[in-house]
C-alpha cells in the first residue's frame, strides 16, 4: 500500500476555470504526471501519456515545473519542463488531433546543460519568463560552472534550434533566482535572489526592475528593494491592485508584509509569532495568495500550516474550516475562490476548495481514499520535551497501534526515532501509510523537529547554526530517553532513521559517544556522511556551501568537518545498521554510502547495503520503495529483543532481505 500510494499531488494552479496540478505514477517508473480537471467534472484526466514526466530538475530539488492560461479559442495553452531533456514544452490539449507538446527550448544533448522552471506565460508578448539554470561544458565534472537567469522564451518556437533566441531579461547578478513576477499593469517585475554561501532561508533579496515596453521587453533600473544577508524573504508576490507583498522574517517569524515598490518600507499586515512561509526549498513556493477583494489567501501556523484568509485592513485571521492541518505552498485563487492541496492527521494529501463568500471549505479532487482503514492508523499527539539547557524539542509521537493486537501486558513498546531531510524542514501532520506501517506492526514512531527545523521562528532555526551533528543529535537523543523514561518506550529497543540531512543524523547517533548504546540499530538512506568530501565540485551548487552555515566556514574551522562526520567516527559505531543509497543520486552520490561502508568493513558491525539503480535522492519506483520498507522491517524485527517472535506469534506478515552480517551488499534494483 505504501508503495502503491507514495507521493502526493504537487504544483496546483488555475487555467481560467480549471485546476491543473501534476501527481506521482510509482507504478510508471515513477514519473510526474500532468492533471486537469474541467469545471463540473468529477475525475480528473492525464493530459499526456507515459513516458512525459512534468518535473524540474533546477537546484535538483526542482521548482514550479509548468505554466498555463486560457484562451477564447482553441482551449489552455500550457508550457511544461519535461524530467527527460529538462527542455521547456508548449502543449494545447485541446487541438485537433490531440496533445502534440512542441519543444520551445533548445535540444542540449541531455539535462546536465540547459534546466527551466518557474514559467510565467506573456502572451501579449509572445513569450515566457522562467529560470534558466545553465552549466558550463565541464558539467556534471564541474557542478560549479553553472548561472541562473530570468531569462524570456519565444512562444513561437524560436528557440528550440537555436539558443541565442532565449533572451536574459537580467545580467548574472545573483547565484541564484526565483522566476520574475509582472506587476498588474505590466510596468514592473519582482523576483527573489541570493548567493554563496547564504540558503534562502539564511537571506534573500528583492529584485524589483521597471519593464521596457516594446515587442521585446526588457528590465531596465533592476535594484534591491528589500532583503539581505540576515533577512530571508521567501516569497514575493503582487496584489490585483498593484501593492506588494512579500513573506519576510524581519521580526523572527516568516510574516506577510506590504512593501513599498518605491521606498521599500514594509508593514507587516498581521504580526504574529507564526510562520506565514517556510524554507524556499522549491522555487515557485506559493503560501499566499491575493485575492481580487483585497483579502490575502494564507498558510500559517506554529509546526504545521493552516489555511486562513487575511484582511490586511484590520488584521484580521479567520481560518477554514475543516480537518486539514497541513497546506502545500501552491495556493491558486480565482474569484472568491482558494484551491489548495491539503492533508491531515487523518487523510492524506487531497485537491481542497475554500468559497470565501461562503466559507465553505471541501474537497474537490484527488479524493483521500483511505486503503488501509482508519482503524489501522496512529494519529499523532504534537509533544513539546525538554533538551540540554532546558531547550525546547518538539516532536510528534506515534504511538504503536492495532484494531485487533495489542502488545505484552506491561511491556512498553519498541519505538524509531525518525529525524527529518533538510536538514532546515519539519515533519507534516498529514497522514503518512509509511508511519502506519510499521505502528501497525507494534513499533512506535516519533518523529522529530529537532532544534534548526522550520515552523518554530528564526530563533529555533538558528539553533543548528555551526551545530549541526551535536544540537539534532541531542535533540533527538533527548525524545529517545524521554519516552523510555516514561515507560512509553522499551529502552531497549530503540532505533534511529533518515533519510538524507536525517541520515547524516541517524549516522550521526551511532558514532557519537554521548549517544553510544542509545540506539539498538540505525536505517540510514541516501545519506550525507563525509562533509570532508561533501561540497563544492562533489555536490550539486545548491548546497555546496550549506555546511558553512551548517558546520562554520571551511577555510576556519576545516578540521570541524572530519570530526563531525560520520565517516571519519565510524570506529564509535557498533550497533546494526541499514544503508540505502539511490546509484543516481547527484546531492548525496553513493561514494557517501560507499566511504561508510568501507569505514567499517573488518568490524564486526552488522549491516546491509542496497543500491537502486535508476534512483536519485528520494525514492521514487515503487519496486524500490517496497524493497526499502521491508528492508527496513527486517532490520527491526532481527534487532530488537523479542520483536520476531512477537510479530510471529501475532500472525503478522513481514517479508524482506535479514539483515547481512559484516555488509553485503544485497544489489536490489
Amino acid at each position: 500500500m505504501v508503495a502503491a500510494h507514495d507521493g502526493r499531488p504537487e504544483y496546483l494552479g488555475a487555467v481560467g476555470e480549471e485546476l491543473w496540478w501534476t501527481a506521482p505514477r510509482p507504478a510508471e517508473a515513477g514519473r510526474r504526471a500532468l492533471l486537469r480537471l474541467r469545471p463540473g467534472a468529477q475525475e480528473p484526466e492525464s493530459v499526456l501519456p507515459p513516458p512525459w514526466n512534468v518535473r524540474s530538475r533546477v537546484l535538483e530539488y526542482g521548482g514550479l515545473p509548468w505554466a498555463g492560461i486560457a484562451r477564447d479559442a482553441g482551449g489552455p495553452l500550457v508550457v511544461f519542463v519535461d524530467f527527460a531533456d529538462q527542455r521547456l514544452y508548449a502543449v494545447e490539449p485541446d487541438a485537433p488531433g490531440g496533445p502534440r507538446p512542441r519543444p520551445l527550448t533548445p535540444d542540449a544533448g541531455g539535462p546536465d546543460r540547459l534546466r527551466w522552471c518557474d514559467p510565467v506565460i506573456r502572451a501579449e508578448a509572445g513569450e515566457v519568463w522562467c529560470v534558466l539554470e545553465e552549466f558550463g561544458a565541464g558539467h556534471p565534472a564541474d557542478p560549479e560552472d553553472v548561472r541562473r537567469l530570468p531569462v524570456a522564451v519565444p512562444l513561437d518556437g524560436g528557440a528550440a534550434g537555436d539558443r541565442a533566441a532565449v533572451r536574459a531579461l537580467d545580467g548574472p547578478r545573483h547565484r541564484f533566482v526565483t522566476g520574475p513576477r509582472p506587476s498588474p499593469d505590466g510596468r514592473r517585475a519582482v523576483w527573489l535572489a541570493w548567493d554563496h554561501p547564504r540558503m534562502p532561508w539564511d537571506g534573500t533579496e528583492v529584485e524589483i526592475a521597471e519593464v521596457a515596453p516594446g515587442p521585446e521587453p526588457v528590465f531596465t533600473n533592476v535594484r534591491t528593494l528589500a532583503g539581505g544577508p540576515d533577512e530571508s524573504v521567501a516569497q514575493a508576490e503582487w496584489a490585483p491592485d498593484g501593492s506588494l507583498l512579500v513573506a519576510t522574517d524581519r521580526t523572527g517569524w516568516w510574516n506577510v508584509h506590504r512593501l513599498d515598490p518605491g521606498t521599500g518600507h514594509a508593514v507587516n499586515l498581521c504580526p504574529r509569532p507564526e510562520e506565514f512561509a517556510d524554507a524556499l526549498w522549491r522555487v515557485g513556493s506559493r503560501w499566499f495568495a491575493p485575492l481580487d477583494d483585497g483579502t490575502i489567501a494564507v498558510t500559517h501556523g506554529r509546526g504545521s500550516a493552516r489555511l486562513g484568509v487575511l484582511d490586511p485592513a484590520t488584521g484580521h485571521l479567520a481560518d477554514a474550516p475543516g480537518p486539514w492541518t497541513e497546506w502545500q505552498p501552491c495556493l491558486a485563487v480565482r474569484g472568491t475562490r482558494v484551491t489548495g492541496i491539503a492533508a491531515g492527521p487523518d487523510r492524506g494529501h487531497e485537491i481542497v476548495r475554500l468559497d470565501t463568500a461562503t466559507g465553505h471549505c471541501h474537497a474537490v479532487a484527488a479524493h483521500y481514499r483511505d486503503p488501509a482503514g482508519a482503524a489501522f492508523h496512529a494519529p499523532p499527539r504534537r509533544r513539546v520535551f525538554e533538551g540540554p539547557g532546558g531547550r525546547e524539542v518538539h516532536a510528534l509521537i506515534h504511538a504503536p497501534h492495532h484494531p485487533e493486537v495489542t502488545g505484552p501486558e506491561g511491556a512498553a513498546p519498541p519505538f524509531v526515532i525518525w529525524a527529518h531531510g533538510g536538514p532546515t524542514s519539519r515533519w507534516s501532520e498529514a497522514l503518512d501509510l509509511e508511519v502506519s506501517f510499521f505502528t501497525s506492526r507494534g513499533i512506535g514512531v516519533a518523529r522529530v523537529d529537532y532544534g534548526g527545523s522550520t515552523g518554530y521562528g528564526r530563533a529555533y532555526r538558528d539553533r543548528l547554526r555551526e551545530r549541526w551533528g551535536v544540537v539534532d543529535v541531542e535533540d533527538c537523543a533527548a525524545v529517545a530517553r524521554a519516552l523510555a523514561a516514561e515507560g512509553g518506550a522499551d529502552p531497549a529497543a530503540l532505533a534511529i532513521r533518515g533519510g538524507s540531512a536525517g541520515g547524516w543524523t541517524a549516522a550521526a547517533s551511532l558514532a557519537d559517544p554521548a549517544t553510544s548504546g542509545l540506539y539498538a540499530c540505525a536505517a540510514i538512506s541516501y545519506p550525507v556522511l563525509d562533509l570532508a568530501a561533501w561540497g563544492p565540485g562533489t555536490t550539486h551548487d545548491f548546497e555546496s556551501r550549506y555546511p558553512e552555515t551548517l558546520i562554520g566556514p571551511r577555510d576556519a574551522v576545516g578540521d570541524r568537518y572530519r570530526e563531525r562526520s560520520p565517516v571519519h567516527r565510524a570506529h564509535g559505531i557498533t550497533a546494526p545498521f541499514l544503508l540505502l543509497q539511490g546509484l543516481d543520486d547527484p546531492i548525496c552520490p553513493p561514494a557517501q554510502a560507499e566511504a561508510l561502508v568501507a569505514a567499517v568493513a573488518g568490524r564486526d558491525v552488522p549491516h546491509t547495503y542496497l543500491t537502486f539503480p535508476g534512483e536519485g535522492h528520494g525514492f521514487r519506483r515503487a519496486d524500490t520503495v517496497r524493497t526499502a520498507l521491508e528492508a527496513e522491517l527486517a532490520l527491526y524485527l532481527a534487532t530488537f529483543p523479542g520483536t520476531a517472535a512477537r510479530a510471529q506469534d501475532q500472525g503478522r506478515r513481514a517479508t524482506g532481505p535479514a539483515a547481512h552480517p559484516n555488509g553485503a551488499d544485497a544489489g536490489a534494483g
